[in-house]
């Protein structure tokens, strides 16, 4: 599913124009932005939690020329399922 796709499904289910619908989805996926960068978690019940993790100096190779090289410490965000999200996943699968 798309962005488009998405606003297009918040606009149906909540009857809203596609104009709010976009707006909303903005405003959403700009809070959890904020979120992460501060290094706060954003759960949402049912659905998961967005985190951010550390991730550790070390070194790696260029594929290319297999120089070792040092990559830095960084953070990146993260997903975690919920319970019912994986459960709705489970059954649509058999």
């Amino acid at each position: 599913m798309t962005k488009a796709e998405l606003i297009d499904v918040v606009a149906d289910g909540a009857k809203i124009s596609k104009a709010a619908a976009a707006k909303a989805v903005d405003s959403i996926i700009s809070g959890v932005k904020k979120a992460l960068k501060k290094g706060e978690k954003v759960t949402l019940v049912g659905f998961g939690t967005f985190s951010t993790v550390k991730r550790k100096a070390r070194k790696g190779r260029n594929p290319r020329t297999g120089q070792e090289i040092k990559i830095p410490a960084s953070k990146a965000p993260k997903f975690s399922a919920g319970k019912a999200l994986k459960a709705a996943v489970k059954s649509a699968v058999k």
